[in-house]
């Protein structure tokens, strides 16, 4: 009876095998054969790839499961390619209603896409959180007019749901928790970021302009109506990843980003910072772009909540040094984190800012700040807000026409 059974179990795993890879084949062959403005359907079911999927070089593609946990492309044990699903130099791409679950990368990437939206995608690692898993949940890089919606990424080693280098962006009714960064906009240009939850990360949202890459500089980046929450978890990034320097407790952290407009959020229980401004300068990583800007400028702060747990930032990171330097026994860490590094073209000959490049902090309900003057080894630390009451105007809606 054992010896049947053995062979009845043998004869089952063979088979689901050959069943699987059978699924690979054909989901990869509609993948390459598909005309252009067709729909791609996948089937109900868990189904196990060993390598990547690709669409290349076509237009109005719709690519469309049955829905979230019901359609599930698992990449557990990938051994061909990084990315779970890839999407390179296409137009209008919609991906929608299914899950991709444990990439040895990425989980979907999308390269040089002039109109990429994805619905109702999950991307996660089942597993803990841990360095070993893929870098981005959501990878849009280098594409334009890009809409994430009702979109859920876990257990990215860097960023959970991520856009960069690239223009005309909506992140909407989204949730990303147990990632290194929850939500990141980096190099990228007229973004609308709403209607999110981001919690549970080891920083909530992030904005960044980082040297080395192709579009040097964003812009015009809106983050409002956001309930961004408990962001708390150790980071688990690899070692010298530029995430790897986000302490933990960090609800939204803006890095040499010039023209960002944060309002109507709640930032709540990010037990370090709740909102961090800082110059790349302060990194203290070697810059050789000679056509990278590291100062964060023209940032408005305004109309937020801000609530926090009593007790100590985390002990982890670089900023809980920095706290315990300037804050006296007993004295809460402040809300909102400006590291003070200016550049000088951005003042006038009497040393006054210019209006257009300021960094504005008004109307937040329990805001506290403190400028560490970081620039001039904290000599003159400042917990004055009147430095930062002033408005800039409204930033450009990149939502009307989605």
């Amino acid at each position: 009876m054992k010896s049947y059974l053995l062979l009845l179990i043998t004869c089952l795993c063979t088979h689901l095998a050959w069943a699987q890879a059978d699924v690979q084949k054909r989901y990869q062959t509609k993948l390459i054969m598909a005309d252009n403005g067709s729909t791609i359907d996948l089937d109900a079911g868990t189904f196990t790839f060993t390598g990547t999927l690709s669409l290349e070089d076509k237009k109005r593609i719709v690519i469309r499961g049955k829905g979230i946990d019901k359609t599930i492309l698992s990449f557990k044990g990938q051994t061909d390619g990084a990315e779970g699903l890839r999407v390179s130099n296409a137009e209008e791409i919609v991906i929608e209603n299914l899950t991709v679950q444990d990439s040895k990368g990425d989980g979907i990437k999308t390269m040089n896409v002039k109109g990429i939206t994805f619905r109702n995608v999950k991307v996660e690692w089942t597993g803990p959180p841990k360095a070993e898993n893929g870098g981005y949940g959501l990878y849009p890089v280098q594409c334009d007019n890009v809409v994430i919606d009702k979109c859920t990424a876990i257990g990215a080693s860097d960023a959970g749901i991520y856009v960069g280098q690239s223009r005309g962006i909506v992140v909407k009714n989204s949730k990303a928790y147990h990632n290194v960064a929850g939500i990141e906009i980096e190099n990228s240009r007229d973004a609308d970021v709403f209607d999110n939850e981001s919690y549970d990360n080891t920083g909530g949202i992030l904005v960044f302009d980082l040297p080395d890459l192709v579009q040097k500089q964003g812009g015009n980046v809106r983050v409002f109506n956001n309930y961004v929450h408990d962001n708390n978890l150790p980071n688990f990034a690899p070692a010298g990843n530029i995430v790897a320097g986000v302490s933990d407790g960090t609800g939204l952290m803006i890095l040499a980003a010039n023209g960002v407009e944060v309002f109507n959020n709640r930032f709540i229980r990010n037990q370090t910072l709740g909102t961090g401004i800082i110059s790349y300068l302060l990194t203290e990583r070697p810059i050789t772009d000679k056509a990278y800007y590291p100062f964060a400028t023209a940032i408005s702060i305004h109309d937020n909540i801000y609530e926090r747990n009593p007790g100590p930032a985390s002990s982890r990171g670089r900023y809980n040094q920095i706290f315990d330097k300037i804050l006296t026994s007993g004295q809460s860490v402040p809300h909102i984190i400006y590291d003070g590094i200016a550049d000088p073209g951005t003042f006038d000959k009497d040393g006054n800012p210019l209006p257009g490049k300021r960094i504005c902090i008004r109307n937040n309900k329990n805001q506290s700040l403190v400028n560490l003057d970081a620039g001039r080894q904290f000599k003159n630390v400042s917990f004055s807000a009147t430095p930062f009451d002033c408005q800039l105007e409204p930033l450009k809606t990149t939502t009307s026409t989605r």
